[in-house]
């Protein structure tokens, strides 16, 4: 259903960050993080807690000034990051709980119509990522967690902008609920530039094409030997252990 949804132009789009730096107070977040995210994957976030993962993304989402460093788009020249350039899936779902949730899909598209393609009915949108037809017209403080978390990944697949920024997007999601996100996200990553954060390792290894460790301020991709799976967890527990 996706690719009904949107379908973009194929362009070498990256995301690229130089020299972002961060600090609260004496404390030094971020470091001198350098990094180029191509569209077409999903990036492997992966962090201690602590090690800066949300403040990257708070960063490259404009929730917070930087301290040095600069981060743009080059889709075949270099420029700024528009506000609808970015979907932020936050870890706690920020949802008007006030709403129904047809009320707040039917707002949702009604203010973004001019940028969404190949708009479908709201029930089509409803069974994209599985809200049972009982739950679509009650008020969304009475929605679980999981719930909540797939209407703010929604509307986000619904703007399709260039880049996703998942922030632990699967924690709060049963089994089945994870296997249905985790294969939306392979669906969808060609027109997209997805990091994934999380500090699950097994679910960044299923789900990832890369992977990157924030650590000590930096940021640091990891060798994938696909013929060797114990040797990459290895490398990737060696990173995150660096002192």
């Amino acid at each position: 259903m996706y690719n009904e949804i949107d379908v973009k132009g194929e362009k070498n789009m990256k995301l690229v960050i130089k020299h972002l730096k961060k600090n609260f107070e004496k404390k030094e977040v971020l470091k001198d993080i350098n990094f180029e995210f191509e569209k077409g994957k999903i990036y492997g976030l992966l962090g201690r807690n602590g090690a800066g993962k949300t403040t990257l993304f708070n960063c490259l989402n404009e929730d917070l000034d930087l301290d040095g460093g600069e981060f743009y788009i080059n889709d075949e020249s270099d420029r700024n990051i528009k506000p609808e350039d970015i979907g932020y899936v936050l870890s706690t779902p920020n949802v008007p709980e006030f709403l129904t949730g047809r009320e707040f899909l039917k707002f949702f598209i009604e203010i973004n119509e001019k940028r969404i393609k190949n708009k479908k009915t709201t029930d089509e949108y409803f069974d994209f990522v599985q809200i049972e037809k009982e739950d679509r017209d009650k008020l969304m403080k009475d929605y679980s967690h999981g719930m909540k978390n797939k209407m703010q990944m929604l509307v986000n697949i619904i703007a399709s902008p260039d880049i996703l920024l998942l922030d632990e997007p699967l924690t709060s999601l049963d089994v089945v609920a994870q296997e249905e996100m985790k294969q939306l996200f392979k669906d969808i990553k060609k027109d997209h530039i997805i990091i994934f954060s999380t500090h699950i390792m097994e679910l960044a290894l299923d789900l990832c094409d890369e992977i990157v460790i924030l650590n000590k301020g930096v940021l640091t991709e990891i060798e994938n030997d696909k013929e060797d799976t114990q040797s990459f967890k290895n490398k990737i527990i060696e990173a995150l252990k660096e002192e």
